[in-house]
């Protein structure tokens, strides 16, 4: 999600509960801190969620059926139902919510598609049921970035969620900077996990290693003075895919990448990227 004024500004007086998932992936040492970082920008109704293990999914329901019940603009018809759309960036579970709702309360399996990449869902489907006591659905939307990102740094925190497609970055790019990243919080499971034996800050260097230890190699032509010839060097690419896909799915450790937020004012960024899958 996108908590600040661009949020705000969309949902308006609509009843809203901002749902911030895969929180096994966060670091979450701080989870006060966060909560009233997002009440300085008016976001008063959060819950952490996992939608994998169904974690506080059933918070969810009856925090709709509060809000939507104590908002007066919506007494107006007889039929007890509700409709609620949900919204946020790519690739940060909102279809994977849906069927997690579905589960808790229906029983049911999956009815809409999810994917470890941004673009899975493409249209507004159409009205899901999750719940029949109290009858509720809920609308699927392709996920949504703001206009305009006030950052560079706020692009590539967003990018290492996940929330954009990788080579429109640079596989490369982004693992320069989660390499920065994790160095400057002192957080070194790469270095456990691939056997470096340092940290090191030259993201050439890491991933040079990584690719030898996979064996991600290439053959390349090298142009000699006696003509072509085959050598054989790391495949960089590669490693910086299986770099970004580690840290993503939990195997370095917990992460909040927006950590020095917390310690600035409430206003300094508007995103607050909670780790690799969460935003």
């Amino acid at each position: 999600m996108m908590p600040g004024y661009p949020l705000l500004e969309t949902l308006g007086i609509k009843p809203h509960l901002l749902i911030l998932n895969k929180m096994d992936l966060a670091d979450l040492k701080e989870q006060q801190k966060i909560i009233q970082h997002l009440e300085g920008e008016g976001l008063k109704n959060v819950i952490f969620t996992n939608c994998i293990k169904d974690e506080n999914i059933k918070q969810v329901i009856p925090k709709v059926t509060e809000l939507v019940g104590s908002s007066y603009r919506y007494h107006r018809g007889e039929n007890v139902e509700f409709c609620i759309m949900v919204i946020g960036v790519p690739n940060v579970g909102k279809s994977s919510l849906i069927n997690s709702l579905r589960r808790q309360h229906l029983r049911k399996g999956k009815a809409t598609r999810v994917g470890g990449e941004p673009g899975i869902t493409r249209a507004v489907m159409s009205r899901i049921q999750v719940c029949e006591r109290p009858l509720m659905f809920l609308l699927d939307t392709p996920g949504v970035l703001a206009p305009r990102i006030e950052s560079v740094e706020t692009g590539l925190k967003l990018a290492l969620c996940g929330t954009v497609l990788d080579h429109l970055v640079g596989e490369e790019t982004l693992a320069d900077y989660l390499l920065y990243t994790l160095n400057r919080h002192q957080l070194f499971g790469y270095v456990q996990h691939y056997g470096l034996g340092e940290a090191c800050d030259d993201v050439a260097s890491v991933l040079k290693r990584v690719a030898v230890r996979l064996g991600k190699t290439q053959k390349v032509k090298v142009l000699t003075g006696t003509g072509n010839v085959n050598v054989i060097q790391p495949n960089y690419p590669a490693a910086a895919r299986d770099f970004l896909r580690t840290f993503r799915s939990g195997l370095l450790g917990p992460v909040m990448l927006d950590r020095d937020i917390l310690q600035s004012s409430p206003q300094a960024d508007p995103c607050l990227a909670l780790g690799p899958r969460d935003v």
